[in-house]
């Protein structure tokens, strides 16, 4: 375990979480409801989904993996947290929306199967591991030439403390406490200079800003906070 580009601690926390990923009352509530705006996006940045072979890089109880396969994607979601895969394989036999899931690292899979996927997706996993880069190298080796990526994480900056630690987790528990550690967010320049130097082209940063009161998720210009990068991977 501890040659893998993962933080037990961070496995540990999401396990916890394992039973209650598709409840959307429960502790992960605020994923549902930023779902339908990420998933929305992705499916723009791509050009659209149907048909495409597609791979989600931490997908924890496979929220997104199924509604991208939902859209005609066909999906492969990775993860090291064996309970949150369990839940995601057992929620998809309930839908009947069908993915695959395995308990597996970016890295390991890059080298495995490389160019293997059209798009790649790495949605708020990034600030969860010990060596980020890492996971943009092994994300850059297993798109093919030509293909989409799309990451989404948190920036690092006091308002971003102050919303996606103290308000999301203390104040308005939208997320289960301890969830995020701020020393781990990642400022867009360090994202876009790692996907360079994995050889990705960075093509738009957009933020994803989140109203508590509606229960809404917003693709827009505030990049303060949460925030996407869609890369492309030169032909």
């Amino acid at each position: 375990m501890s040659s893998l580009n993962v933080d037990p601690g961070e496995i540990a926390n999401f396990q916890k979480q394992a039973a209650t990923w598709w409840d959307p009352k429960g502790p992960m509530r605020a994923l549902h409801h930023i779902n339908p705006p990420r998933v929305a996006y992705i499916e723009k940045c791509a050009g659209g989904l149907k048909g495409k072979h597609a791979l989600d890089v931490g997908c924890g109880g496979g929220l997104l993996t199924e509604a991208l396969a939902a859209r005609g994607a066909e999906v492969t979601g990775i993860d090291l947290a064996d309970e949150a895969l369990e839940v995601a394989r057992l929620h998809g036999l309930e839908s009947g929306v069908k993915a695959a899931y395995r308990s597996i690292s970016a890295e390991a899979l890059a080298a495995e199967a490389p160019a293997s996927y059209d798009l790649v997706c790495c949605l708020e996993m990034l600030e969860h591991v010990p060596d980020p880069a890492s996971v943009l190298r092994a994300i850059a080796t297993l798109v093919r030439p030509g293909g989409t990526v799309v990451l989404s994480t948190i920036n690092r900056n006091p308002k971003a403390f102050a919303l996606a630690v103290l308000g999301a987790e203390y104040l308005l528990n939208l997320v289960p406490r301890g969830t995020h550690d701020y020393s781990k967010f990642i400022r867009p320049s360090e994202l876009t200079a790692w996907a360079r130097a994995a050889g990705l082209e960075p093509l738009e940063i957009k933020g994803l800003s989140y109203n508590p009161l509606s229960q809404q998720g917003r693709i827009g210009s505030d990049i303060d906070v949460n925030y996407f990068l869609h890369c492309r991977k030169p032909e």
